[in-house]
């Protein structure tokens, strides 16, 4: 059984929208947004998918066949899945069968991992586009749980795999180019994200998160999703 998010009103969160974020910004995607993950960001937008404190799991999360979950995706008629959370490598023995289906049916699936977790053998078959996103200090984590050199590694030698950083403040800039060069990551490959919830703190922000990509060589990630819908879920 897979561990799915549930929207506010009991429905699974699998939808159909854009992609708001990274490299395929703007593409019409179906999202399956997973419950649980192993970090704690204090500025997490999605925390109704792990905090169990301030959350409650039995409204939060419904366990669903892959079946079930595979018969709703395919009902949107788009041929194109971002897998996030939560932190989706948490279920990767019960996603795998899943993916391996999807692809072979002519998906292009793509996940979104914050990068702690290497991913199986039968996920890398499967899985077209690999969207990572490293924490970096100002996500509150400790840097042994947020930084393990051997996922890091992993994903960095992935031609697949991208990497987009939540920037809140110049000085995370450093701390990112100083990840880039410590595992080798394509700068091509990097991208950087301001953080923000309103479209008001993403204008702020992304003035000198622009420029800060023009003097590094870096790309710039907007969050979409947040300027056309604000914060609303399945958007």
């Amino acid at each position: 059984m897979l561990k799915v998010s549930r929207q506010p009103s009991g429905e699974p969160e699998i939808f159909h929208s854009i992609q708001g974020e990274g490299v395929s910004a703007g593409t019409p995607t179906v999202f399956l947004r997973l419950a649980t993950c192993n970090l704690v960001c204090t500025w997490c937008d999605t925390r109704y998918t792990w905090d169990w404190r301030n959350f409650d799991y039995a409204d939060g999360v419904v366990e669903m066949a892959l079946d079930e979950v595979e018969s709703r995706i395919l009902a949107f008629g788009r041929p194109r899945l971002v897998i996030t959370g939560g932190e989706p490598l948490l279920q990767q023995a019960v996603l795998a069968p899943l993916v391996a289906s999807l692809a072979g049916q002519g998906f292009y699936c793509e996940v979104e991992t914050n990068g702690t977790i290497v991913p199986s053998p039968e996920m890398i078959e499967g899985i077209a586009q690999w969207n990572v996103s490293p924490k970096l200090e100002n996500s509150g984590n400790m840097t042994r749980a947020r930084e393990v050199p051997d996922a890091l590694s992993a994903f960095g030698h992935m031609d697949t795999a991208y990497f987009k950083f939540v920037v809140v403040a110049p000085p995370d800039v450093d701390e990112v180019a100083a990840i880039v060069a410590r595992y080798g990551l394509a700068s091509e490959r990097v991208m950087l994200m301001p953080e923000g919830v309103t479209a008001e703190a993403m204008k702020e922000r992304g003035r000198w998160v622009a420029e800060a990509c023009v003097e590094r060589g870096f790309s710039f990630s907007p969050r979409l999703h947040i300027l056309l819908w604000g914060d609303e879920r399945g958007r």
